[in-house]
C-alpha cells in the first residue's frame, strides 16, 4: 500500500509540487517569462511573414500575370464530360446518354441570345473571322472590357436548338470543342498549308484556326465515317477576334468562340479511337498541344 502511495504521489507530485508551487517543473513567474517570451517570438515571425507577403502583392498586378516569356498554347478540350474520354452509348437507350446531354445543355446554356442582350457587356465582333479584337492593356484602369457575342445558333446541327439530344438520338453524337482560357493569349492560325491534313490543304484559314478530328489507330480507318463540323460563319474553327481574353475580373462576360463536331456515321458496337487537333502556329503537327483523344462506342 505503501509502495502505490508513493508511486501516486510521484506522478501528481511530478504535476503540481505543493513545496515548490511548481507546475510541471516551472514556477508561476517562469511559466509568464517563457510565455511572454514565445508571444512575442510568434508574433515577430508574424510580422516578417505578413510584411513578406504584402512586399510580394506589391509586386504583382491583379490583372497581368507577372510572367508570360514562357506561355504555351491553349489547350483543347470538348464536352459533354466523359470519364477517360470514353464516350458509351446505346442510341435506342435515353439513359445510356442521358448525361452526356446534361452536361452539354448545361454548358451552351450561357450562349443563348437572349443572356448577350446587354450592349454594355456584349459587341458584336463582325461576320467573318478577323483579327484580333484589343481591348486596350491588361493593367489600364479602363475597368470591365465588352465581350464578342456567340451564339449557340453558329453550331447548327451541333446547337442542341433543333435536336435537344445533340445527335446522340440517332446515334451521330456531338463535341463542343473549345480552346482553353488562358490571359492575353493571341493564337494564331496556320503559317503553311503544309502543316496541314489533306482535307483542309484545299482552304486557306485568314484569322482563323481550323478543327480537324480523325482516327487514331490504322484499324479504325474507315469506321469513323464522314464528320462535320459548325461553327462562326459556317466554319469549323476558331475566329482571332475573341481573342486576347482579359480574365476573370476584366472580362467576366467573355465567351470562348465554340466548334461543333459532329460524328455522322460511326460504326456500330466497335470501340473507335479519334484524335482531334486544332491547327496554328505554335500547334505543331507532332506537338501534345492543342490535341485530345475521345473513345466511342455506340451500342445497337
Amino acid at each position: 500500500m505503501s509502495a502505490k502511495q508513493e508511486s501516486d504521489g510521484g506522478w501528481r507530485k511530478t504535476l503540481w509540487d505543493p513545496e515548490t508551487r511548481e507546475f510541471i517543473g516551472r514556477t508561476r513567474e517562469r511559466w509568464l517569462k517563457i510565455s511572454v517570451f514565445y508571444v512575442i517570438f510568434y508574433t515577430f515571425l508574424s510580422g516578417i511573414l505578413i510584411g513578406t507577403i504584402q512586399v510580394l502583392l506589391m509586386t504583382l498586378s491583379a490583372y497581368k500575370p507577372k510572367y508570360q516569356d514562357r506561355i504555351v498554347p491553349s489547350g483543347l478540350s470538348f464536352l459533354p464530360y466523359a470519364a477517360n474520354f470514353d464516350i458509351i452509348f446505346k442510341k435506342d437507350d435515353p439513359s445510356s446518354y442521358e448525361a452526356y446531354v446534361e452536361s452539354l445543355k448545361k454548358f451552351i446554356e450561357q450562349y443563348n441570345d437572349e443572356k448577350q442582350t446587354d450592349d454594355r457587356k456584349f459587341e458584336d465582333c463582325g461576320a467573318i473571322p478577323k483579327s484580333y479584337t484589343e481591348r486596350g492593356e491588361l493593367d489600364s484602369n479602363v475597368g470591365q472590357r465588352k465581350s464578342c457575342r456567340f451564339s449557340r445558333s453558329e453550331l447548327q446541327g451541333c446547337s442542341g436548338e433543333i435536336d435537344t439530344t445533340f445527335g446522340f438520338k440517332e446515334g451521330k453524337p456531338c463535341l463542343i470543342v473549345k480552346l482553353n482560357r488562358i490571359v492575353n493569349f493571341r493564337p494564331q492560325p496556320p503559317f503553311r498549308s503544309n502543316s496541314l491534313p489533306d482535307a483542309l490543304k484545299v482552304t486557306t484559314f485568314a484569322n482563323l484556326m481550323p478543327v480537324f478530328c480523325t482516327y487514331k489507330r490504322e484499324e479504325d480507318k474507315g469506321k469513323i465515317g464522314e464528320i462535320k463540323y459548325f461553327g462562326f460563319a459556317g466554319r469549323g474553327g476558331f475566329p482571332l477576334q475573341y481573342y486576347p481574353y482579359y480574365g476573370k475580373m476584366l472580362h467576366p462576360n467573355y465567351l470562348q468562340p465554340l466548334v461543333g463536331v459532329k460524328f455522322t456515321n460511326l460504326t456500330m458496337n466497335k470501340e473507335l479511337k479519334v484524335e482531334c487537333r486544332v491547327y496554328g502556329g505554335g500547334y505543331e503537327k507532332d506537338s501534345r498541344h492543342g490535341v485530345f483523344y475521345v473513345h466511342f462506342t455506340v451500342k445497337q
